[in-house]
């Protein structure tokens, strides 16, 4: 690998890290520095929205609000690098809190789930760095989701 490959390949597990992190930390204004204005986001395989960035970048904290903690743990990362262009899929574990549905009010203790999930993404080098210009979520697994989210999650 020359330098540059090697430079792309360090860039891009960076720039997906930094997704990670800036989810994690529910800071969500950091994903400007991640994805393109234009960037298409498709989260609808692990229940999610699909749509522009703009729109998915104003859903998150509202959709994540009701979890009390998560973690996105990443790796196994394959980048391709075509000149200013490139694919990638990159493996995430995700470990999410919650929360019991409260019964007269009051909430029942919590649960761990976990879910297993690959991004497929499509990258571009910009004036500012890589980016990622599109990214879909494609399930692998689940395990404990409450039942009660499972039904939500089939009636929407």
């Amino acid at each position: 690998m020359t330098l540059e490959e090697i430079s792309d390949q360090l860039e891009l597990k960076r720039l997906v890290t930094d997704y990670a992190n800036a989810i994690d930390l529910r800071e969500f204004d950091r994903l400007d520095r991640v994805f393109t204005a234009d960037a298409y986001i498709d989260y609808r395989a692990m229940g999610g929205i699909d749509g522009p960035y703009p729109a998915v970048k104003q859903w998150l904290p509202q959709a994540l609000l009701h979890f009390p903690a998560y973690m996105h743990f990443i790796g196994n990362c394959t980048f391709d690098v075509d000149g200013d262009s490139a694919t990638g899929r990159v493996a995430c574990f995700n470990p999410m809190v919650v929360p019991n549905p409260a019964t007269d009010g009051v909430v029942a203790g919590s649960d761990t789930m976990f879910l297993g999930l690959w991004y497929v993404d499509r990258y571009v080098r910009t004036p500012d760095g890589w980016r990622i210009a599109q990214r879909v979520e494609e399930k692998c697994y689940d395990f404990n989701v409450p039942e009660w989210m499972r039904q939500a999650l089939a009636q929407s």
